[in-house]
């Protein structure tokens, strides 16, 4: 029996998945590390603890399941797009490494904007906002320009553990597309843009295929995680085009709902659709691309309201060894849908689509003394939700039609959460049986090898439906209304919040 190892990192966890060649998940490991908030508006994170939760999950699999290391073919990483890792000579770390929901370099983005938007659409196929990674550095070298002049490599954060595993400096033409500083109509880092933020290409890694094999591990790595050389590398690739590919969309026409720290509406089309309310990137299937929405705070506001507001359900989980997350959702099930007009806008970390507004803040607006925790509970579901609804709004907008899709991300493990989005979108959601991106990353990782013939065959032996999730028309009526509501709050403040963010 032949394995595949695929292994995530996210913004709250990294995530191993372990896949026999019959399609079947042998083990999966999951471990936490922290997005850290120095600053309001900052996101960083220490690329340290990505490479740590790597060890740390491939010697959890192979201890728990026994399999031979000589046994898995191929190892492919992915993870969060724009997570640029700066590194000296030495191949030092040379500061934290920014994360995509950070929105520090708002002026450096809004400089782009204004006088290179062109340049952008036309070379890049995407706009300028705080998430890429060419507004970072720009905002690295007029900050911290003690640290921009160390630079000597600078890799994303998958790229950043392959590079410590197999020494080798290169990354896959999906992620190149992330940092704003590829030209997508040859595939190789535009000088041009790099101009913009002072770096030289030399100092970015080679950009090679997602499925192209790279170097064997080196026997330091060999010796951290347990694995042998018999063992093949992929480059790897994003988490969302991984995701997007677990959820067995590799057709035009398909499409993914996805509830994770972040949420994304994604559409494969077989073209780009350059908007600046939209995030274009090429599917690992050749000729497909995945056009899609984001708003930041999707999974993370719920994980920031468990932390701050879930003392209670925090505290009965841990004494009765349950899941707090289903514990706040069983108390949202006792509020009726639209929480009794109680609203939540999860703008934690500004926002993106549709209003690409970095001073909005999250809020609850209509609570009275009639409100309880289960409405607050719910309120945070279903803020989510109509922001999700924002961006699907602008897919339509576009003329992507979008009638169902597949439902991913933590957040769709919950069946609340899972009704309240079909219910405000009004589609049919698909869930599969397992859907994440270190699932597809193992996946591809199969056909590198030769284990799945191609990315059809892979879905076909791999992906399996696990339920189907229709909206409530009663419901769905509610949401109709209580959306036109959301919207006149988000119109009423965010003047508010640009003024007390200096921007006005």
């Amino acid at each position: 029996m032949k394995y595949l190892l695929g292994v995530d990192f996210g913004g709250g966890s990294s995530k191993a998945t372990l896949l026999a060649g019959t399609g079947d998940i042998a083990a999966v490991s999951v471990r936490e590390y922290p997005t850290y908030y120095p600053q309001d508006g900052w996101a960083e994170q220490n690329p340290d603890d990505s490479f740590n939760a790597l060890v740390y999950n491939i010697r959890n699999i192979l201890k728990t399941t026994g399999v031979n290391p000589a046994d898995i073919a191929a190892l492919s990483l992915d993870g969060a797009t724009h997570t640029a890792v700066l590194l000296d000579q030495d191949d030092r770390v040379i500061r934290p490494a920014i994360y995509w929901t950070d929105k520090r370099s708002f002026k450096e983005s809004e400089y782009l904007v204004k006088h290179h938007a062109d340049l952008l659409i036309k070379t890049a196929g995407n706009s300028a906002s705080p998430l890429w990674t060419l507004p970072q550095l720009m905002w690295v070298r007029n900050n911290e320009p003690e640290n921009f002049q160390k630079i000597a490599k600078i890799l994303f954060m998958k790229d950043y553990v392959r590079y410590r595993l197999t020494g080798d400096f290169v990354t896959d033409h999906i992620e190149a597309m992330g940092a704003l500083l590829m030209d997508i109509n040859t595939n190789c880092w535009s000088k041009e843009l790099c101009s913009l933020c002072g770096i030289s290409p030399a100092v970015l890694p080679k950009i090679v295929n997602p499925d192209d094999l790279v170097s064997p591990l080196t026997g330091e790595a060999c010796k951290a995680t347990g694995l042998t050389p018999a063992t093949r590398v992929l480059a790897g690739s994003t988490d969302t085009v991984m995701e997007v590919y677990a959820s067995g969309a590799v057709r035009k026409g398909q499409a993914t709902v996805k509830l994770a720290t972040a949420g994304r509406i994604c559409a494969v089309t077989d073209r780009g659709y350059p908007h600046p309310l939209l995030v274009n990137y090429r599917h690992i299937i050749p000729g497909l691309w995945y056009p899609g929405t984001a708003t930041k705070s999707s999974a993370a506001s719920y994980r920031w309201y468990r932390d701050v507001l879930g003392a209670d359900e925090t505290s009965r989980a841990a004494r009765e060894g349950l899941d707090p997350y289903c514990l706040m959702d069983k108390a949202a099930e006792q509020a009726p849908p639209g929480a009794d007009n109680l609203f939540f806008h999860p703008y934690l970390q500004g926002e993106i689509t549709p209003y690409l507004d970095n001073a909005l803040k999250a809020s609850f607006t209509g609570v009275s003394s009639f409100h309880t925790k289960a409405h607050f509970n719910r309120a945070v579901l279903e803020g989510v939700a109509y922001s999700l609804k924002d961006c699907f709004n602008v897919l339509c907008g576009l003329g992507i039609d979008i009638r169902s899709a597949g439902m991913i991300g933590g957040g769709a493990k919950s069946p609340l959460w899972r009704q309240i989005v079909a219910d405000v979108l009004g589609i049919r959601l698909t869930k599969a049986v397992c859907d994440d991106s270190s699932f597809g990353s193992a996946m591809m990782a199969g056909v590198a090898s030769g284990v799945f013939s191609s990315y059809e065959d892979s879905v076909e032996k791999c992906v399996k439906t696990d339920m189907i999730i229709n909206p409530n028309p009663e419901n769905r009526r509610v949401y109709e209304k209580g959306f036109l509501t959301y919207r006149k709050i988000h119109d009423a403040l965010a003047p508010i919040y640009r003024e007390l963010a200096g921007q006005e």
